[in-house]
């Protein structure tokens, strides 16, 4: 135990030392965390680090799909269902088949093996792409079809890696029934998805406690996770419908105190669970380089640069035709959703790094097959997941900031947000004239105080004189800030001389802090989660 949680420190140490280096040096945290991990698992004398299959899929898992289902708009996901379709279930299904085939012919894989390394390593990871895109502000459809594509994306490819694993292990496969029972999994866990966000929002509306609301919260993704894949499914796709739900009918079910705690605590798991596991990612190569000397080192480097092609150009390759083909055939489509420009459709398909889900099902390969035989290739087929992720990660992450930059996509993600800043304010005037005939109606049915009307005709000529336009909203920002810290500064003087308990001091001071969040907040810096 005490080893543990020396490692545990040691990790924790790690992690923030590298993300005050990646902050420096204006780099994907995530792309230094498995650098230094890999070089923590090279040092001589330190104790190795396993990754427990379970642990990723069963615990670490669900609260990310979550987490990312909440903060989906589900209007915005409807809208794009199509183009996420096409990259969650035909992309990964057209990279499994792709390195199936590569892996068949090239490497000398048989098939039912070479689609288990399809399955394993398709479907892309969303996290590292995603904190560099919000970071160089994308336009906003790109970010919202790369985050629909990361949340179901994980589910396609986790079932063909059941169907695969079943088929390794026993020699057997039927494409009817898989289809079928694709389809039974798919339906069976959005409608219990559903079923769990309509049951926890009724719970933790019962509750009226911020706290016991975001236990309730946390607990959510793992009924929806759990329940399906206790019975064969993947647990994905029903934490997606989950996430979707609460984000689509919590905004007035759940109480202002339990967002405002909410999304820090939100947040701070979040930021951990993804760099824990990236560093963890990294830690795997001293257990995997220890498994692999049945292979010589240049069958593996070319297993690894085979693979890691495969899985890049299969994307480019899919990726046009799915952009422009639909709206080449169908004019309706064509009107009603405009094709974009070939910057984009080459973002989509440069966006392919691999992550944590598939280092999590290439060890949660079972080591022996069905009838008592070692399972054939399980080495292998490791040390080549980890080899794509380590690839793709570092060097299609560290290019992404000057792909995206010769792309000229900051300019397109500039002029949206001057036209939602516009809407934005339109919709604050409206909602507060809304506000405003509601308290003259108020006035005019009843007596109030002089003093009483006077403060509540304030409060809406005050809202009124907030909207203003982003340049001087940024400069009314900078003063509120430093004005707010000064009184912080202040309060804690009184504190100091005994003129105020420190009871009082915290009331005063939690007013400031959440003024402080509205001001980050209308600055575009706050959280998305509306949890």
């Amino acid at each position: 135990m005490i080893a543990t949680l020396q490692i545990f420190f040691l990790l924790l140490a790690v992690l923030v030392v590298v993300a005050v280096a990646a902050r420096r040096l204006d780099v994907a945290p995530s792309i230094l965390l498995v650098i230094a991990g890999i070089g923590l698992a090279l040092i001589p004398g330190l104790p190795s680090v396993e990754l427990a299959p379970e642990l990723v899929l069963l615990v670490i898992l669900p609260p990310l799909i979550y987490s990312a289902g909440v903060a989906m708009s589900w209007r915005e996901f409807r809208f794009n269902l199509r183009p996420i379709f096409l990259l969650a279930f035909g992309c990964v299904v057209f990279t499994t088949c792709a390195v199936a085939a590569a892996a068949h012919y090239f490497i000398g894989l048989p098939w039912a093996v070479g689609f288990l390394l399809g399955a394993i390593v398709a479907p892309p990871d969303v996290v590292a792409p995603l904190a560099v895109a919000r970071k160089l502000r994308l336009p906003r459809r790109l970010l919202l079809v790369l985050e629909g594509e990361g949340l179901a994306n994980d589910a396609t490819a986790l079932i063909l890696y059941r169907f695969a694993v079943v088929a390794v292990s026993t020699g057997l496969f039927s494409l009817g029934e898989a289809a079928g029972t694709f389809s039974a999994i798919v339906v069976g866990e959005i409608a219990w998805g559903v079923v769990v966000g309509w049951f926890s929002l009724g719970v933790r509306r019962w509750a009226r406690d911020p706290r016991v609301e975001i236990t309730l919260s946390l607990m959510t993704p793992y009924l929806a996770y759990w329940v399906p894949e206790h019975f064969g499914g993947s647990g994905v796709l029903a934490t997606v419908a989950a996430g979707l739900y609460v984000s689509w009918k919590g905004p007035l079910l759940i109480p202002s105190a339990t967002r405002l705690q909410g999304i820090f605590f939100w947040d701070l798991i979040i930021y951990l669970i993804e760099g824990f596991i990236f560093l963890i990612v990294g830690l795997q190569a001293r257990t995997l380089l220890g498994r692999i000397e049945a292979y010589s080192v240049s069958d593996l480097l070319t297993a690894v640069a085979l693979t890691t092609v495969i899985v890049v150009l299969a994307r480019f390759v899919w990726v046009y035709p799915a952009v422009y083909l639909p709206r080449w055939l169908s004019p309706s489509l064509r009107k009603r959703d405009p094709a974009p420009p070939w910057q984009w459709a080459f973002l989509l398909s440069f966006v392919g790094i691999r992550g944590v889900v598939s280092l999590a099902a290439a060890l949660a390969i079972p080591f022996l097959t069905t009838g008592g035989q070692v399972f054939p290739y399980r080495d292998l087929i490791l040390f080549v997941t980890l080899g794509v992720i380590v690839v793709t990660l570092v060097a299609q992450g560290l290019m992404l900031p000057k792909v995206i930059h010769w792309l000229g996509l900051a300019k397109d993600a500039n002029i949206e947000r001057s036209n939602e800043h516009e809407a934005e304010l339109a919709a604050r005037r409206d909602a507060i004239e809304a506000g405003r005939k509601r308290l003259e109606e108020l006035l005019a049915g009843q007596e109030f105080p002089d003093e009483v009307v006077k403060l509540l005709r304030a409060r809406h000529d005050h809202r009124t004189r907030q909207l203003v336009s982003d340049e001087l909203r940024e400069m009314v920002g900078e003063v509120k800030l430093e004005l707010l810290q000064v009184e912080r500064e202040f309060l804690f003087d009184l504190l100091r001389e005994g003129r105020i308990t420190d009871e009082a001091r915290r009331r005063l001071e939690r007013e400031l802090d959440l003024e402080e969040a509205v001001v980050i907040s209308r600055r575009g810096e706050g959280s998305p989660l509306p949890l």
